[in-house]
C-alpha cells in the first residue's frame, strides 16, 4: 500500500504497511539513517525526529498516524547548524548514538522557548538517555545555541 508522507519539507511515497513503525520507513525505504534505533519502545529517545514541531519516538510510531504531518528529521538541521555548532563546541559527541535524538529533543525545545531554563531543558529532555552520560554539556550546548551563558560545572 502506498502512504505519502511530508519529510523534511518533501512529499515522499512510501509502499510500507500502514502500521510500519516510521524509524523503518526512514531508514529503510528513504534512505535517513540519522534516526537510530535504540530501544524499539520510545524510552531512549535514540529515534526521536519531530512532528509537526514535536519531538516523538519513531520506532514506535506507524506511519498511518502520520499522514498529512509535517516529518523533521536531523538531516533537515544540515550539519551546521548553531545547535549542532554548540553541539561541537561543548564537546557533547562522544558515542554520537544518542545524538540525533538530543538533537531533534533540543531543536523543539529551543522553538518554544528559545531562552530556557534549566527546569526546561530537563524537561524537555527527559528520555532522551545518554549512556556516555553527557547531560551537563547538552544542557551547556542548548544555552551556548539559545545565547546564554553557560552555567560553570557544578564540583565534584
Amino acid at each position: 500500500m502506498a502512504t505519502t508522507l511530508d519529510v523534511n519539507g518533501k512529499p515522499v511515497t512510501v509502499k510500507a504497511a500502514p502500521d510500519t513503525p516510521l524509524l523503518w520507513v526512514l531508514r529503510d525505504e528513504i534512505g535517513l539513517t540519522g534516526p537510530k534505533f535504540g530501544c524499539g519502545i520510545a524510552q531512549c529517545g535514540a529515534c526521536t525526529v519531530l512532528a509537526d514541531g514535536q519531538p516523538i519516538r519513531s520506532c514506535s510510531m506507524p506511519i498511518s498516524g502520520l499522514v498529512g504531518v509535517k516529518i523533521t528529521t536531523i538531516e533537515s538541521l544540515g550539519g551546521n547548524s548553531p545547535l549542532q555548532q554548540a553541539w561541537v563546541k561543548n564537546d557533547v559527541p562522544q558515542c554520537g548514538y544518542c545524538q540525533s535524538g538530543q538533537l531533534m529533543s533540543a531543536t523543539a525545545l529551543l522553538a518554544a522557548k528559545p531562552h530556557p531554563t534549566d527546569e526546561d531543558i530537563d524537561a524537555a529532555m527527559d528520555g532522551n538517555i545518554c549512556r556516555c552520560g553527557a547531560y551537563q554539556r547538552i544542557r551547556a550546548a542548548i544555552k551556548d545555541a539559545a545565547g546564554m551563558t553557560p552555567a560553570a560545572p557544578a564540583k565534584a
